[in-house]
C-alpha cells in the first residue's frame, strides 16, 4: 500500500506516492532522478549516500523517506547555486581531491555541514567530520587540505 509524502529537496517541493519501506536514497535516485547521491554499501558504512537533512549529514540509505517529510533535504545537485560551484566544490577541484568521484558528494556535504556549524575547524575536526565517508582513491590528504582552504577563505572574508 503506497503512502503519499511531501519532500523538500534542494528547495523544490515534491509530492509522491511511495512504498513506506522506501529509503530516502531510493526516492532521490529512482523517483526524483537525483543520481549524485550514490548507493555504495547500503548498510551505512561508506557515506557515499550522505545528504543534509536540516543541515545535518545523514545516511540516506538508512533513512526511510517518510521520515524526511517536513525537513529540508540538500543533495549534491543543490550545492552549486546559479551556475556557480560552491567554494568547497571548487577547492576539491583545485586540490585534486576528486579521483573516481564516488565519495565526493558525501564528502562535500559532510564538509559543508561542518563549515556551516564551525567555520574555523582544526585539521582534526575536519578529519572527524569526514570520518564517516570512505575514499579508496585520494588518501584523504587533498580532501582535508581543500576543506581547510575554504575555512581559511571564509575566515579572511570576515
Amino acid at each position: 500500500m503506497k503512502q503519499l509524502i511531501k519532500l523538500t529537496v534542494n528547495g523544490e517541493s515534491y509530492e509522491m506516492a511511495i512504498e513506506p519501506r522506501m529509503t530516502l536514497l531510493d526516492v532521490l535516485r529512482d523517483i526524483l532522478g537525483l543520481t549524485g547521491t550514490k548507493s555504495g554499501c547500503s548498510i551505512g558504512n561508506c557515506g557515499s549516500c550522505t545528504v543534509l537533512l536540516d543541515g545535518k549529514p545523514v545516511l540516506s540509505c538508512l533513512l526511510l523517506a517518510v521520515e524526511a517529510q517536513g525537513k529540508d533535504i540538500l543533495t549534491i545537485e543543490g550545492l552549486a547555486q546559479n551556475g556557480q560551484l560552491h567554494p568547497l566544490q571548487q577547492a576539491f577541484i583545485d586540490h585534486g581531491a576528486i579521483q573516481c568521484g564516488f565519495c565526493t558528494p558525501g564528502m562535500l556535504l559532510s564538509a559543508k555541514a561542518l563549515l556551516d556549524e564551525n567555520p574555523s575547524p582544526s585539521e582534526d575536526e575536519v578529519k572527524e567530520a569526514i570520518s564517516g565517508n570512505l575514499c579508496r582513491c585520494t588518501g584523504y590528504t587533498n580532501i582535508v587540505k581543500a576543506i581547510l582552504e575554504v575555512a581559511q577563505g571564509q575566515k579572511e572574508a570576515e
